[in-house]
Parts: C-alpha cells; structure tokens; sequence
C-alpha cells in the first residue's frame, strides 16, 4: 500500500508541478489553446495518442469487445493505428494546420464559422460540441472504480475528485502547454504499462501460446456454435466488429479535441515525426488494450456471470484479469488508467471551455471581451466542466439512472458524425456548402438521440447500437455533404478563394505540401 501510495504522491506532484512551470506560456488565447502554435512533434504526437485513448478503452471497450468478439478484438486497436492515428495525420495534419491559422480560428465551431461566413454555424457547432463533450467526459472517470476498489479499497467519489481536482490544476495553471508536456509523461507510462501487464497477464496463463491454446478451448452456445471461435481471425460477429472499427478509429476525423492537436503544429518536421509516433503509439497502446481483453474469457473461473455478463458487467472484465498480479504491477496499472484518464479529461475541458468562450460568450453574450478576460473566463469554465463531469459521473455510480450512461455511448458517435464530413470537405472542397453543413449536423445529432430513445424501434436492428449507428453517421455524412452541396447554391467566390489561397502560399514549393517553419 505504501508502494502504491507514493508512486500516486510523485505522479500527481509532477503533475501539478509541470502546469505551474507552463503558466507563462498561457498569457493569451493563443498561448492557452494552442500553445503558440509552437509545441513540437514529439509532445503534438503524444498528446494526440494519449487524448484519443482513456480508461473507457482499457477499462470498459477492452473488457466489452474482447469478450465478445476475442482475440479478433485487436482490429479494432489495429483500426485505431492505421485510420484514426496514421490516415488522420496524412490527411488532415498539414491542410489543418494551414487553414485554421491562415482563418485565425483556435476552435473548430470557429473554423465552420470563418470557413462557411456563417456565425449561426459556429454557435450551432459549439452548442454541439458542449452537449455532447460533457458526458463523454463524464465516462471517464468509469473505469477507475473497479480498479481503485482494487487496489486501494478507497471511496469511488473521492478517486474521481481528487483525479479531477489534479487534472483541473495543471490545465487551469498551464493551459495546452501543460497537457501536452503532461501528455508526453503519460504516454510513456501508458506504453510501458499495457506492455508489462500483457506480458503478466500472458505469463500466468503459461505464455502466449498456451493462453491462445486455452481460448481456443472455450465455446459460447449463445454467441456462436463454431468451436475456437473466439482466437479466430474475424471471431463470431465480424459485422459488428466492423462498427467497433469504424467508430473508434474514423471517429478521431471529426473529434473536436483532437482535431484541435493539428491546429497546434510547429513545423512541417512535426508532421512526419508525428504521424509516425502517434501511429506507433496507437498500435501500442489500442492494440494492447485490446489484444489483451481477447483473452478475457480464460478468466472465468474468476467471475460469475449474470444475465450473460460477467459479474454482471463487463467493466469487471479488466479488473478481474488483473487482480491477481504482483502488488508493484496493480500500482503501475492504476497509474496507467489514471494517466489515460487524466490526459483525455485534460483535453476535454480545454476543448470545451475554449468553444464555450471563444465561439458563444465572445461577440454574442459578451460583446467586447479583451484577451485576459477570454483566458479568465476558459479558465473559470474548465472548474464548471470538471465539477459538471463530477457530479455526473457520482451520480450515475450510486443511483440507478441510466440516461447518463446512455448519453455517453452516442457522445462519439454523434460528435464525429456531425463534424467529420464538414471539416473534411471544408478543408479540401471548395464548393462545399453551409446548408450541406446544417443538413449534416442535424442529422447526425438527431439520428443518435433516436438511438436512446424509444423511437429506436423504427430504425433497422443493426442500427439501434450505438455504436453502428455512430459508425453509420460518419459515413453518411461523406455521402450527404457532397449531394446537397451539389443542390444548393454555391457558397460565394471571395470567401472559398480567400480561405483556399493559404495553400498557394509559397514557401519553397506550395504550402499544400510543406509548412514552411
């Protein structure tokens, strides 16, 4: 316990401790949001890897798909590198980086309202972004219940404050400079982390092969009746798997939080270096997670199963795998959730505090706001949002609503199919219009609120998960953005070429194809 303890005391000191060294790089609106525009690839990598990835995978998506579709889980994680880190940075990185400086926006409502000359846009876009980032961060805190009673036996609410508190010092102290730096830290940890618990987890079950062998051995009448189907290469739903990839790793395209670490790129070095180190990353720690929730079922003698589920959920998946590892290891896996936890809140609230004041409150609630009451005020909201994601996150643990838990499972789903096809467009079509923007955001927010609510019965079956009705959304939008952009007016000559002209600049060729430093 001691052991445990301390390592928790140097965590959160480092951490703390990083914001208040950052403090002088968060004297403005650019410095607190982007950082200057200056953080390198290393950090601009990391802080991309760690904001995409949080306890809701480790914990719950690890333990959820890994038990249901096994070894063949690890698509997803191999998703997650290949689309949602690698292509991202390939075809949003540079374009990104370009335009939103080149616009001024340090949001993305701002950027859909300087891109499109529509201020209706942007309010519409940040009202979005802040109903559904609040319960997304709220899901965060989930997967660190079961591995704190774990580990240290101690009262879920004070976890979750304590965790929050933390993470609300460093990023009110530091803004983005002190997430990225604290981003970078936690990256490491989580790398070597999922890897020395796989390679624990692996070892008491006799080794790799042994514990594919082991898997191989177990069949579920009520999933499929094919034997060994749970180390097998597609396992018994590839449908559904499809869905799980497609969200989790496409979804990243249209996320406000982390489409934001683009806006924030130094130089052009920053993104070949961070296209590959985010990639790596991701096949790391989202193939790890993964790759290692498919071995969940070998530790059922360990759970009892409830309606199907095991220990009645399948957050207990996780926990139940590792509790019976050495004292050192449960620390540094507390450390590793907390770091993924930390580092995804982190982004969260500086995302929507920032969209909440620059693109709502500044020039419509507030007519003239100088810089210093903007950062003010971001930092004002970023104690409102954390306490908000709090108080939901107790709520939900100690009574029987489930709205809340319902509302997070559309938050990515929703979010990203809004935002995804737009943005896309936006940054590489110059006949993309607003009313296709406003057709896209519509139906997206609107088909998943159908998801959890009783109208979901009209929808076809595949669809009623949220998850593939998220997948479904991002797709959609790719189709529906192009076809009412065609039907519509097109939006006027002077703003597409003033927007479009940033990539003409020349730097020592055109700056489409290298940011000049």
């Amino acid at each position: 316990m001691i052991l445990k303890l301390v390592l928790l005391v140097v965590f959160f000191a480092v951490m703390v401790g990083i914001g208040v060294y950052c403090r002088k790089n968060a004297v403005n609106v650019n410095g607190f949001v982007l950082g200057g525009r200056a953080v390198g690839p290393w950090l601009t990598a990391f802080a991309f890897g760690t904001s995409y990835f949080s306890a809701v995978v480790f914990v719950g998506y690890a333990g959820q798909f890994g038990w249901k579709y096994g070894i063949a889980a690890t698509w997803a994680g191999i998703g997650n590198a290949l689309i949602g880190s690698l292509l991202a940075w390939a075809v949003l990185g540079r374009r990104t980086r370009i335009m939103t400086q080149h616009l001024d926006s340090a949001t993305m409502p701002e950027f859909f309202g300087k891109r499109f000359g529509s201020d209706s846009l942007k309010i519409a876009a940040s009202v979005v972004t802040f109903i559904f980032l609040i319960p997304y961060t709220a899901s965060l805190y989930n997967g660190l219940s079961r591995l704190f009673a774990m580990a240290f036996d101690i009262d879920y609410a004070i976890c979750v404050i304590v965790m929050a508190v933390l993470t609300g010092i460093y990023v009110i102290a530091g803004g983005y400079m002190a997430t990225a730096i604290n981003d970078f830290i936690q990256g490491i940890i989580m790398i070597f982390g999922i890897c020395a618990v796989i390679v624990a987890v692996l070892k008491s079950q006799g080794g790799f092969l042994a514990a594919l062998n082991g898997l191989s051995q177990i069949s579920d009448e009520t999933v499929s009746a094919s034997p060994g189907i749970f180390n097998s290469f597609f396992g018994p739903d590839p449908v559904n798997l499809l869905g799980v990839v497609i969200l989790t790793s496409l979804g990243t395209w249209g996320l406000p939080q982390m489409v934001q670490k683009f806006y924030a790129i130094k130089s052009e070095k920053s993104i070949g270096t961070g296209l590959v180190v985010s990639t790596v990353f991701a096949t790391i720690v989202a193939g790890g997670c993964y790759f290692l929730g498919g071995f969940g079922r070998l530790f059922t003698d360990k759970m009892e199963i409830v309606n199907g589920l095991p220990n009645g959920s399948y957050d207990s998946v996780i926990p139940t795998m590792l509790s019976g590892l050495p004292d050192i290891l449960i620390a540094l896996v507390v450390i590793l959730v907390l770091s993924a936890s930390m580092s995804t809140l982190s982004s969260l609230v500086l995302t929507s505090s920032s969209t909440l004041t620059l693109d709502l409150i500044k020039g419509h609630i507030v007519k003239k706001m100088d810089e210093k009451r903007q950062v003010f005020l971001m930092r004002c909201l970023i104690v409102v949002f954390i306490l908000i994601s709090v108080v939901l996150a107790i709520i939900q643990y100690r009574s029987s609503v489930t709205f809340i838990a319902q509302l997070m499972g559309v938050s990515w789903g929703a979010l990203a199919g809004a935002f995804l096809a737009p943005f896309l467009y936006g940054l590489y079509w110059k006949r993309t219009s607003k009313i296709a923007c406003w057709v896209n955001f519509v139906f997206a927010t609107v088909f998943m609120l159908m998801v959890i609510s009783p109208a979901k019965t009209i929808l076809p079956k595949l669809l009623q998960s949220p998850i593939n009705a998220g997948a479904f959304c991002m797709l959609a939008g790719l189709i529906i953005v192009p076809v009412i952009s065609l039907i519509t007016p097109a939006p006027k000559k002077e703003l597409v070429e003033d927007a479009f002209s940033c990539y003409e600049q020349k730097v020592m060729v055109p700056q489409r194809e290298a940011l000049g430093d």
